[in-house]
C-alpha cells in the first residue's frame, strides 16, 4: 500500500502513530508486524520503546518452538527486554536466579519488572526477599510485598505463573 500526497494519514502525528501502534502491540505480535507493514509512519513507530515495552507475549506453553531457532525473533525479543517489556525481564529474571544462579542480575531485573507493577514478578521478588537469610530490612521489604499481593489476591497467580515460567522447557526465549 502506498500512501497519496494528498491522503490525511500522512498528516498523523508520530505520537498518534506511536499510540494506535502500541495498542495493537498489545494485541499480538503478528498484528504488530503486519501494521508496520503498511506503511513508513507505522514502521517507524513500531520501533519506540514504548511499543517493544506493550508487546503482548504469549504464555511460555504457547510460544512456537521454532522463535528459539529464528534469529529475527531473537533479535525482536531481545530489543523488547532492552525497552523494560516487564513480562520478559520477569522471565528472564527467574531463568538467572534460578537457574544459572546468578543471583544479582536475576534481582535486579526481578526489581524492575515488579516496578513496573507486574505481579507475578512481586511475588517472586517477595519470595527470595523472604527466604533470604543475611538481610533483615530485605525480609522487611519482602513481608511488605507479600501483604501487599495478599491484599489484591495476587499470591496464587503469581505462585502458578512463577511454576509456569520455571517448569516450561521453552527457556530460549530471551
Amino acid at each position: 500500500m502506498t500512501i497519496d500526497c494528498s491522503s490525511k494519514i500522512a498528516f498523523i502525528p508520530n505520537d498518534i502513530w506511536v499510540a494506535i501502534t502500541s495498542k495493537v502491540a498489545s494485541a499480538s505480535i503478528r498484528d504488530l508486524y503486519s501494521l508496520r507493514m503498511t506503511c513508513k509512519a507505522a514502521r517507524d513507530a513500531g520501533e519506540a520503546d514504548i511499543v517493544h515495552r506493550s508487546v503482548s507475549i504469549p504464555p511460555p506453553h504457547a510460544t512456537p518452538w521454532w522463535w528459539c531457532l529464528s534469529p529475527e525473533a531473537k533479535r525482536f525479543f531481545d530489543r523488547c527486554m532492552a525497552a523494560g517489556h516487564p513480562e520478559l525481564l520477569f522471565r528472564e529474571a527467574l531463568r538467572e536466579l534460578f537457574i544459572r544462579r546468578n543471583e544479582n542480575v536475576g534481582l535486579q531485573m526481578l526489581n524492575s519488572a515488579a516496578s513496573t507493577g507486574h505481579a507475578a514478578a512481586k511475588y517472586a521478588l517477595t519470595m527470595t526477599l523472604l527466604l533470604r537469610t543475611d538481610d533483615n530490612d530485605e525480609k522487611q521489604k519482602g513481608l511488605e510485598l507479600y501483604r501487599e499481593l495478599d491484599a489484591t489476591g495476587s499470591l496464587v497467580e503469581g505462585k502458578a505463573r512463577c511454576f509456569s515460567i520455571l517448569t516450561t522447557h521453552r527457556m530460549c526465549l530471551t
